[in-house]
């Protein structure tokens, strides 16, 4: 086996194979030919272009209240995006903090009925834009602060960044995507192109570390045993 260090930058099917354009950190190409190929080459977040938002991300603006949830319980806690989106993220949030507002980017979207829930919740709801925030150089969290009104001091932000495919390999192989752009998989974990496979969160589903390589096992598994048929027909 090897373990070769270099990003595949062309994937193209060649009758019963795949071939690979790999380039490595010197930029140096070659090509190498595989049966089977797995994608597992993850999502990328698009955070929203507010200044503080990317100097933040991971400590003091966060994604998932399951991921993150625990260290900020019984802290004060914000929740920001669309109305579509939003409300639910709030109601989640508000499990781990009796004290969470809703920043809502699209106020006039946020039906009557999501204000009844989350105001049963005793979840505030903030309808200013929202113009930037402030922390620390170590990464904390201070304030929300809006276009108007006064700044909000919050330890943890929890917004639904939107995603993209990290690599665009899936598309230009033709492999059916789904309305949100993940790479559509069978039980097997096989795309649509045949021998092509894709594991992890560039997947429809949860998206977690352990979930993902559970993922890549079954891919790996779904993979040796196509090859052992294959290998030793009956």
């Amino acid at each position: 086996m090897e373990i070769k260090e270099a990003k595949v930058v062309g994937l193209v099917r060649c009758g019963k194979h795949f071939e690979l354009t790999l380039e490595a950190p010197t930029g140096h190409r070659s090509t190498r030919t595989a049966r089977k190929v797995l994608l597992a080459t993850g999502v990328e977040d698009e955070l929203p272009p507010l200044p503080g938002m990317r100097e933040l991300w991971g400590s003091g603006v966060l994604h998932c209240p399951y991921c993150h949830g625990w260290e900020h319980r019984d802290q004060p806690l914000a929740v920001y995006g669309r109305a579509k989106l939003v409300t639910g993220l709030a109601l989640l949030v508000s499990r781990w903090s009796t004290d969470v507002v809703a920043c809502v980017e699209d106020a006039a979207n946020l039906t009557q009925n999501a204000r009844r829930r989350l105001r049963r919740q005793g979840i505030a709801v903030r309808e200013e834009p929202l113009a930037r925030l402030e922390g620390t150089a170590n990464g904390e969290l201070r304030h929300l602060v809006f276009e108007s009104g006064e700044p909000l001091a919050r330890k943890a932000l929890f917004i639904h960044a939107h995603q993209h495919q990290r690599s665009g390999l899936a598309e230009e192989m033709g492999c059916r995507l789904n309305a949100k752009g993940a790479v559509w998989v069978s039980k097997q974990q096989q795309t649509t192109v045949p021998g092509l496979y894709a594991a992890g969160d560039n997947t429809p589903g949860t998206q977690q570390a352990l979930l993902a390589a559970a993922e890549g096992s079954a891919a790996a598994i779904s993979i040796n045993e196509t090859l052992t048929r294959e290998e030793c027909p009956r």
